[in-house]
């Protein structure tokens, strides 16, 4: 049998894809992020592979003309612009790398808690000073964290603040999925998402991008916060209405926002979260571990093991919910 062909969008000097002649002889492939090349090699790719930071335009132009294609792997978790192709009406799997940042992200959520329970901006500021100075902090024990978005990521999240003694209410759009769940102390359905804002002392969105998602949180849903909480973005920048976040952290009507992700990336120079003293902001590398291209690309080549064997592929991204 002859092997298959792979499109690989991705930068040929990515280091991850060290990884890839592992896959042998099954498979060619070419690596390019070249738009007139991508164009030229996907009417006989029979798998295309995405890499993380690759141009969406060229990914949806080869898809396009992707006419032998038989499977589509993102190697980034959000599928979103993918969803924006014929691919969603098709029935061509696509598969990402869900699974592969949670657990950064979930240490990134307890840090950044703990930056605000700690108020380590505050000592930070004193040492540089000079300052000796003596105030009280916070405990997470006892306190409520919120998820939206109860996935991966999520119960990631989770998991850690339980180890905190953190009191966990989930929301999510089908609770019953989450039946048997032994991390959460309580899981709501979508429809209690005020009570939730304003139950909690930190609140997590872990929510994939989705026109559902988008703007899930608001002006309303930010007044109902507690003045002391907190706000913490890990999912996609658009789930947040940021001129709304903006406003409510200038007027102080919540303690502060910890975001990963934003509307516009990156942040234009001397936007005002660069310059507010109650948000903490890092670019969209929360998940960047020593290791995370290639615990992502080792999701991959178990899947294509499991292609060439004609076996159920995983990490399946539901078309239907667009995640």
């Amino acid at each position: 049998m002859s092997p298959l062909n792979m499109l690989v969008i991705a930068d040929p000097a990515d280091r991850y894809l060290s990884l890839l002649p592992s896959l042998g002889p099954a498979v060619t492939y070419e690596v390019t992020k070249d738009l007139a090349r991508a164009e030229e090699l996907a009417p006989s790719a029979d798998i295309i592979l995405t890499g993380v930071g690759g141009s969406a335009e060229v990914v949806k132009a080869a898809i396009a003309k992707a006419s032998k294609l038989q499977w589509l792997h993102s190697l980034s978790a959000g599928v979103d612009h993918l969803m924006a192709t014929h691919l969603r009406q098709s029935d061509i799997p696509v598969t990402n790398a869900k699974g592969a940042y949670s657990q950064s992200l979930g240490e990134y959520c307890l840090a950044a808690m703990l930056f605000f329970a700690k108020s380590l901006r505050r000592m930070q500021a004193s040492q540089a000073a000079g300052k000796w100075d003596v105030f009280d902090v916070e405990m997470l024990e006892g306190r409520t964290l919120g998820i939206l978005g109860y996935g991966d990521i999520g119960k990631a999240a989770a998991r850690r603040a339980k180890a905190f003694d953190m009191k966990i209410i989930a929301l999510r759009r089908r609770p019953e999925k989450s039946d048997g769940d032994n991390i959460a102390d309580e899981i709501w359905g979508m429809d209690r998402k005020l009570e939730l804002m304003s139950t909690c002392d930190y609140v997590l969105l872990a929510m994939p991008a989705t026109p559902d998602t988008k703007g899930i949180v608001g002006a309303t849903e930010l007044r109902a916060m507690k003045p002391e909480g907190v706000i913490i973005n890990l999912g996609r920048g658009n789930a947040i209405d940021e001129k709304s976040l903006i406003v409510a952290l200038q007027e102080k009507w919540i303690r502060g926002a910890a975001l990963d992700v934003f509307e516009v990336e990156p942040l234009p120079d001397g936007h005002i979260f660069y310059k507010l003293d109650n948000i903490l902001v890092s670019a969209h590398t929360a998940d960047h571990n020593s290791t995370w291209m290639e615990d992502s690309t080792r999701i991959f080549l178990k899947n294509f093991d499991r292609f060439i064997n004609k076996q159920p592929l995983e990490n399946l991204v539901d078309k239907g919910v667009g995640y």
